[in-house]
C-alpha cells in the first residue's frame, strides 16, 4: 500500500499550482475586479456567470452551486478523484516527484483507477503513432496524404496506426505492467476466446483527448476491404471516456475558441485537422454521437456564454438533404446558447477535408467566413421543400415554417424573422404572417408565466455577511473591535456558524495579515456541518468597495452592526418600558429610561461613525 502523502509536499503542489491555470484549462475566467475571476460553473448547467476565482487566496466558489475549495478540491471534483489522486495528478502537472510518509517515492503504476486508465491510454498512444511509419501502416499513410496531410500534421495531431494483428497492443500494455483487466476496462482491448485482444486493428488512429490534454479515447478509421466493421470505430464509454460529453479536438482549440469567442463545429476529425491548418483553430468534432446538450455545456463554458451576444457558435453541414437535416436538428437546441448560432454549408457538398484538398487553405476560411444564421437556414431549409408558385404550396410552406418562427424565444427576433419569412413566401402580407405565428406559438408556449419577484434583502444581513467577508479576507483591518463583538450580532444561520468558525480559530487577532494561511486555519476550525464551504465562500465573494476605500468601508461595516446591535438593545428597553406602569413602578421605568437615553446617545455616535467611514 502506498504510505501517507507528505504535508509538505502537499503544501508545495498547492504553491505550484496557480488556482486560475488550473481551472483556466477546463473553463475561461475573466477579470470580475477586486482580483477576482468570474466564469460559467462546471458543475452546474447555468446561463450567466457565478462561478468566481480568488488567485490571491487560491479559492473557486460558485454562487449558483455552492461548490467551493482549493486547486485540489477542484481537480478532484472535475476529474472524479480521490484526494490523494488529485494531488498526484496535479504534482505530475508541476514537475514534483511526491514523497509518502510509509515506504518513500511510489511510482505511478500504484495510484488511481483514473490515473492508471490515463497512463494505458498516453503508452497507447505513443504505440500507435511508432506504427504509423512502419511497412504495415502504407494503406494509413496513403490515406492521409490523399487528403492532404503531412508527416508533420499527423505528428501534430498524434494520428497512429493499429496493426492488423489480435494482440499487438495488448502484449505492449501487458508488458507495461498494465492488466488485462484494466484494459479491457478502458476500452483498448475487449475479451475473445483465450483472453483478451486489441479493440482496433489494421485502423488509422486518432488519440481523443479531454480539455486538459490527457488521452482518453481514440477514434478509428477503416483502412482494409476484409474488415468487416463499421468505417468508423470509437473507444466505448468507459470511466475515462464519455462519448456525449466528449469533443474532438477541444485540448487544441480551447484557449483560440475562449480567445476569439467562437467554436466551429465539424463533422468528422480529418475535418478538424483540415480546419487547423488552413486557419480555423476553433474546430472541434463529436465523436460517434450527434451534437447534444454535454457539448453545449464544454462550450459554454470555454466561450463564456452569457447575454452580450458576443460570441458565435458555427455548425459546418453538408449541402446535401442529410446535411439539412442535421442542421435542423441542431437547431432544436440552439437556444440552450445564449450565442448566436450559424450555419456553413458548402454547396457542391464538399466537407472542409475536401474542400482543403480541392481548393486550399482560404476556401475552407472563406467557408466559415460565410455562415447563416441558424434561424434562417432552417426557415429557408424548410420553405424550400415546397412550390411556392402556387397559394397552396405557400400556405403549406409558412405552417411547415411557422412552428420553426414561433420557437424563438426572442420576442424581437421573432418578429423580424416573421417579416422575413413572409417576404420569402412572397405574401406581402406581414400581419397575416404573423398571426399564423402567433397562433402555433400560443399553442406551443402556453400563456407565459411572470417571474417571482426576489425577497428584499434585510440591509442588517447585508452588514453582517460584508463585515464576515472582510474579516475573512481583509482581517488586518478589523482589529480587535470586531473579536469584542456580541456573538448576538450575527443573526442569519450561516453567520452565526462562520462567527463561530472564526472565534474558534482565536478571532482576527489571530489572523495576521490574513490571505490563504488564514483561511487554511479557518478551515481546520470547520467542525460544524456546512462550515467548510462558508469559509470558502466567503473568502471568494466579492467586498462591495474598492481597494482604496477598504479601510475605511471595514470602519463603516464595524460601526453599523454595531449600531444594529443598540437598535436591538434599544428595542428591548422599549419592550420593557411599555410594560411597565410609569406611578406604581416609578423607580424601575426611571432607571430604564436612563437606559433608553444612554443607547439613543450611543446610536447617534455609532450612525456618524459608520457614515463619516463610508
Amino acid at each position: 500500500m502506498a504510505g501517507r502523502i507528505r504535508d509538505v509536499d502537499i503544501a508545495l503542489v498547492r504553491e505550484r499550482s496557480p488556482i486560475a491555470d488550473v481551472i483556466g484549462e477546463h473553463i475561461q475566467l475573466r477579470n470580475a475586479g477586486g482580483g477576482n475571476l468570474k466564469g460559467l460553473c462546471p458543475f452546474h448547467d447555468e446561463k450567466s456567470p457565478s462561478f468566481n476565482v480568488t488567485p490571491e487566496r487560491g479559492m473557486y466558489f460558485c454562487f449558483g452551486c455552492s461548490e467551493g475549495g482549493d486547486v485540489i478540491t477542484f481537480v478532484e471534483k472535475i476529474e472524479h478523484l480521490s484526494f490523494s489522486e488529485a494531488v498526484e495528478r496535479l504534482a505530475q502537472r508541476a514537475g514534483i516527484q511526491l514523497q509518502y510518509e510509509q515506504g518513500g517515492y511510489v511510482p505511478r503504476r500504484d495510484h488511481g483507477e483514473r490515473a492508471r486508465l490515463i497512463e494505458a491510454h498516453k503508452a497507447a498512444a505513443e504505440f500507435y503513432v511508432g506504427k504509423l511509419f512502419g511497412p504495415d501502416a502504407a494503406p494509413g499513410r496513403r490515406f492521409l496524404s490523399e487528403r492532404g496531410f503531412e508527416r508533420a500534421d499527423a505528428e501534430m495531431f498524434g494520428v497512429g496506426y493499429a496493426p492488423n494483428e489480435w494482440e499487438a497492443l495488448t502484449r505492449h500494455l501487458l508488458g507495461r505492467g498494465f492488466t488485462a483487466e484494466e484494459l479491457v476496462k478502458g476500452g483498448l482491448a475487449k475479451e475473445g476466446r483465450r483472453g483478451p485482444i486489441d479493440r482496433f486493428r489494421g485502423r488509422l488512429i486518432w488519440p481523443i483527448r479531454d480539455a486538459t490534454g490527457d488521452v482518453i479515447g481514440f477514434g478509428a478509421r477503416k483502412l482494409l476491404d476484409s474488415d468487416d466493421g463499421p468505417k468508423y470505430l470509437n473507444t466505448p464509454d468507459s470511466p475515462l471516456y464519455k462519448k456525449s460529453q466528449v469533443l474532438y479536438g477541444i485540448d487544441l482549440a480551447k484557449r483560440e475558441i475562449s480567445k476569439r469567442s467562437q467554436a466551429v463545429i465539424v463533422e468528422g476529425y480529418t475535418d478538424v485537422m483540415a480546419c487547423h491548418l488552413a486557419g480555423v483553430p476553433t474546430a472541434v468534432a463529436t465523436c460517434g454521437t450527434s451534437f447534444g446538450a454535454e457539448h453545449i455545456k464544454i462550450l459554454r463554458r470555454f466561450l463564456l456564454d452569457q447575454a452580450e451576444f458576443r460570441g458565435e457558435v458555427i455548425f459546418t453541414f453538408d449541402g446535401d438533404e442529410a446535411g439539412q437535416k442535421a442542421a435542423l436538428r441542431a437547431f432544436a437546441d440552439e437556444q440552450k446558447f445564449v450565442t448566436q448560432t450559424y450555419v456553413a454549408v458548402q454547396p457542391d457538398g464538399l466537407d472542409p477535408c475536401d474542400l482543403r484538398v480541392k481548393q486550399g487553405d482560404a476556401a475552407v476560411r472563406d467557408l466559415i467566413a460565410s455562415r447563416e444564421p441558424l434561424f434562417q437556414f432552417a426557415i429557408r431549409s424548410t420553405i424550400s421543400r415546397y412550390d411556392l408558385r402556387s397559394n397552396e404550396g405557400k400556405i403549406a410552406a409558412l405552417d411547415a415554417a411557422a412552428p420553426i418562427v414561433a420557437g424563438i424565444k426572442d420576442v424581437g427576433l421573432r418578429k423580424r424573422y416573421a417579416i422575413d419569412l413572409d417576404r420569402w413566401l412572397g405574401f406581402m402580407d406581414e400581419r397575416f404572417v404573423m398571426q399564423r405565428i402567433a397562433a402555433v406559438a400560443g399553442a406551443q408556449q402556453g400563456r407565459p408565466q411572470r417571474a417571482p419577484r426576489a425577497a428584499p434583502v434585510d440591509p442588517s444581513i447585508r452588514v453582517e455577511g460584508e463585515l464576515l467577508k472582510l474579516a475573512v479576507q481583509r482581517p488586518a483591518l478589523l482589529g480587535p473591535r470586531f473579536d469584542a463583538l456580541d456573538p448576538q450580532a450575527f443573526t442569519a444561520p450561516d453567520h452565526v456558524v462562520l462567527h463561530k468558525v472564526i472565534v474558534a480559530a482565536g478571532g482576527v487577532a489571530a489572523a495576521g495579515y490574513g490571505g490563504r494561511e488564514w483561511v487554511d486555519l479557518l478551515l481546520e476550525h470547520a467542525h460544524e456541518e456546512g462550515a467548510r464551504p462558508l469559509v470558502t465562500r466567503f473568502a471568494v465573494e466579492a467586498i462591495q468597495a474598492d481597494a482604496h476605500t477598504e479601510e475605511r468601508y471595514a470602519g463603516a461595516m464595524l460601526a453599523a452592526i454595531e449600531a444594529i446591535a443598540v437598535d436591538r438593545a434599544i428595542a428591548q428597553v422599549k419592550s420593557r418600558i411599555q410594560r411597565l406602569n410609569p406611578v406604581e413602578e416609578q423607580q424601575e421605568y426611571n432607571k430604564l429610561f436612563g437606559e433608553l437615553v444612554a443607547l439613543e446617545q450611543q446610536r447617534r455616535v455609532l450612525r456618524d461613525r459608520a457614515a463619516g467611514s463610508q
